[in-house]
């Protein structure tokens, strides 16, 4: 079937360098599968934590579905995201050697399943920042005079 990107974190690939990413599943109830796809999500101030082995995403805001009855959720309550355990503990080695942190990248329906990509970043300094604009700004005058 392929996939089908529903959100991307733009603010994500700003802030931060991206060196690595995964396919992660995410822990969500009926309600919360029907909201988001119908677009009912942000991702957006959004962060992973791991903790006690398993990696949590916290903030990642899924509107009460509307026609769910007497189900009511907290929109922004922490999700499990699914990983084998050799790959977090890989995450784990990495993230405290290299001080870096992990980041959600897109959220996407593959086969019908939510999925989310998962960024092994490094936060971008100002300077970093201003040669991105640059950068944008360059291609977009490119592109017009194309």
């Amino acid at each position: 079937m392929g996939e089908h990107v529903l959100l991307k974190n733009k603010k994500a690939y700003f802030n931060y360098e991206i060196l690595d990413s995964w396919e992660v599943g995410i822990v969500l109830t009926g309600p919360e599968i029907k909201s988001i796809r119908n677009k009912d999500v942000s991702i957006e101030e959004s962060f992973v934590l791991i903790r006690k082995g398993q990696v949590e995403i916290l903030n990642m805001n899924i509107k009460n579905y509307e026609f769910a009855n007497n189900i009511k959720l907290d929109a922004t309550r922490n999700r499990i995201l699914l990983l084998h355990k050799s790959e977090i503990k890989k995450i784990i080695k990495r993230v405290q050697l290299e001080n870096l942190t992990l980041v959600p990248l897109k959220l996407y329906l593959k086969d019908n399943l939510a999925k989310l990509e998962l960024g092994l970043a490094k936060g971008k300094r100002e300077i970093d920042k201003r040669e991105t604009i640059k950068k944008r700004d360059i291609e977009r005058r490119l592109n017009k005079i194309k």
